[in-house]
């Protein structure tokens, strides 16, 4: 499981752009992880979006 943590979170988008099944943009410009998003199908995207994040923003959680 995956998800964005908030505080961190700048809102550049990074990991809108490179995995957008999973992340999108909130209306107050922070990241979230979709309703509904296949986490499994999308894993690669979501390994690169994670490695990606300038303020590492993108948590794995068990």
């Amino acid at each position: 499981m995956v998800k964005v943590n908030e505080k961190k979170c700048i809102g550049c988008a990074l990991c809108s752009n490179l995995c957008p099944e999973v992340f999108e943009l909130t209306e107050d410009g922070k990241a979230k992880v979709k309703e509904g998003a296949d986490l499994e199908k999308n894993k690669e995207c979501v390994k690169e979006t994670k490695e990606s994040c300038p303020l590492g923003a993108i948590e794995e959680i068990a």
